[in-house]
């Protein structure tokens, strides 16, 4: 058995990616990728492990069936949940339906879902009533893949606030070997 404990990250990039290109950097979702690493660079306790550091770049050119898509199998398979950045310019791209497919379908995967665009918990959530604002929902649509998937695993959603994702990260509910019930999730208001 794999020892699980990566945090597999996805996120839309335009394809064909290359992180040198500027593209990639202008990209919502790609730079809110590399926050959380200079987050685990400027503070060696920040509890992320990132799982694209496990093997080879995989969205180097090589071929998708033989190199890229096993690649991403064998990172998904060593983690113990995805982080879903889902924004506005997020795209039904071929690797992010791979990434949840494999991930949620065949690994179970909890998903700690962050939208880079909302800063605060009442952003995502109607405080009132307790629920995930309409507004947000409408992102799910924007990868049907994910959408159609979340009741088969835990889900929390969060804005994108250093202190939510640490506490997401840390919590054992949101990891592959001892997560909770299947349900969306959010921190209350």
């Amino acid at each position: 058995m794999a020892y699980r404990n990566g945090n597999y990250t996805a996120f839309y990039v335009s394809e064909p990616f290359s992180e040198s290109n500027l593209g990639a950097s202008a990209t919502k979702d790609f730079s809110s990728y590399n926050l959380l690493r200079a987050w685990k660079a400027a503070d060696s306790s920040f509890p992320f492990n990132d799982s694209h550091n496990k093997n080879y770049n995989v969205r180097d050119g090589s071929d998708w069936e033989k190199t890229l898509k096993p690649r991403l199998h064998d990172r998904l398979s060593n983690s113990k949940n995805i982080i879903l950045f889902l924004s506005s310019v997020t795209k039904n791209s071929k690797a992010l339906r791979e990434e949840i497919n494999y991930g949620i379908g065949m690994k179970g995967l909890p998903v700690i879902v962050v939208y880079p665009e909302y800063q605060n918990k009442s952003d995502i959530i109607n405080c009132k009533t307790n629920t995930i604002k309409d507004e947000i929902q409408s992102l799910w649509d924007k990868l049907p893949t994910f959408r159609d998937s979340m009741a088969e695993v835990p889900t929390i959603h969060l804005p994108y606030k250093k202190d939510l994702i640490k506490s997401a990260l840390n919590d054992t509910s949101f990891m592959i070997n001892s997560k909770c019930s299947a349900g969306v999730y959010f921190y209350k208001c």
